[in-house]
């Protein structure tokens, strides 16, 4: 049992290597607590000096709520600078990123249990952002950051052995409101999100299947909508050729024998469906998730949150590798403020 006052302190915030300075609990506000790293003196990466303290900037982090209170982490950082004049190295600010990552105004912690929330529970960044008394760009910088690993990672996609595609409309932009849409591609097997791209052209898909590894195959002319009762699959191709045909003769309707020319230029598509036995019903289904992250989110503007939310919720990432992944933006920089709200000390 700890009976350290300091110790007790540092223990509840629960956070390694840091020592608690002091706690603002201000009506109406979030609590605010004090911290800085318990560090030993660095030296210059160039010269080996001893380096010095050259000012205590104090970074404002959101971190998760306590005893239903908003809770701000004030990290008071050490920024060094090398005593030599002729030291290259001019001066740094010592990062850690068990407390927060660069270029994020939240803990690490509480960046990781935002992406959980929004991620996994299908919550939306507003809601989440309410909770955390935080603001909606705050929260989404961190389910980007903390995410896109997530999706990204090569164990996520396995051996699939049959693809659907669906076009999705994914924004309406600009004064005339012009349809963006994007295609989801989908294991119809495991009924997983693989990933979402931008357009709705073949071009872009081919472009997708081209750069995955060789163990993902591409057998979407082998998921079609029909279900026939011929198990042989060359006796099912001439039965929809046949069938095709009959359709079209003079006798029949123009509605049945634009049927029957529709059977004729699609036949092998149809009759493919005895070769794979699956059908673009899971893709449809995974749609219908892709539409409610939409719908909670009211919408997007930026393709990337749209695709990291998206396969985030339906893509089966592997969440058990969320305690331990670093953060990255895909190439992309966070919306909100970089670094959090800076006071000088």
């Amino acid at each position: 049992m700890e009976t350290n006052a300091t110790r007790m302190c540092a223990l509840l915030v629960g956070l390694p290597d840091v020592s608690v300075l002091a706690v603002d609990d201000h009506l109406a506000q979030p609590i605010r607590v004090h911290v800085e790293q318990c560090v030993d003196q660095p030296a210059s990466a160039e010269c080996g000096t001893g380096a010095w303290v050259k000012d205590r900037p104090i970074i404002e982090l959101v971190d998760l709520g306590c005893f239903g209170r908003p809770v701000r982490l004030m990290w008071h950082k050490h920024r060094w600078c090398c005593p030599e004049p002729v030291c290259p190295v001019g001066s740094w600010t010592g990062p850690d990123p068990r407390i927060a990552a660069p270029r994020l105004a939240m803990t690490d912690r509480a960046a990781r249990w935002a992406t959980l929330q929004v991620g996994r529970h299908g919550r939306t960044v507003a809601e989440v952002a309410r909770e955390l008394g935080c603001d909606w760009h705050t929260v989404n910088d961190a389910v980007i950051a903390y995410g896109t690993p997530l999706v990204e990672d090569p164990a996520r996609i396995g051996q699939v052995t049959a693809v659907g595609l669906d076009e999705v409309l994914f924004a309406r932009q600009g004064p005339r409101r012009t349809h963006e849409w994007s295609t989801t591609i989908a294991d119809v097997s495991a009924g997983q999100l693989l990933d979402v791209i931008p357009g709705r052209s073949a071009a872009g898909a081919c472009g997708w299947f081209d750069a995955r590894p060789s163990r993902t195959a591409w057998h979407a002319k082998e998921v079609v909508r029909s279900i026939y009762d011929h198990h042989d699959p060359d006796l099912a191709l001439e039965f929809v050729t046949r069938l095709g045909a009959d359709l079209q003769d003079e006798s029949c309707p123009p509605e049945v024998r634009q049927l029957g020319r529709t059977l004729v230029r699609w036949r092998r598509q149809v009759a493919a469906w005895h070769h794979a036995r699956v059908s673009n019903g899971p893709t449809e289904a995974l749609n219908n998730l892709v539409k409610r992250v939409k719908r909670v989110a009211f919408g997007f503007r930026r393709f990337a949150h749209y695709r990291i939310r998206a396969l985030l919720y339906a893509g089966r990432p592997n969440w058990d590798l969320l305690a331990t992944v670093t953060p990255r933006w895909g190439g992309m920089p966070p919306c909100g403020a970089a670094g959090g709200v800076r006071r000088q000390g």
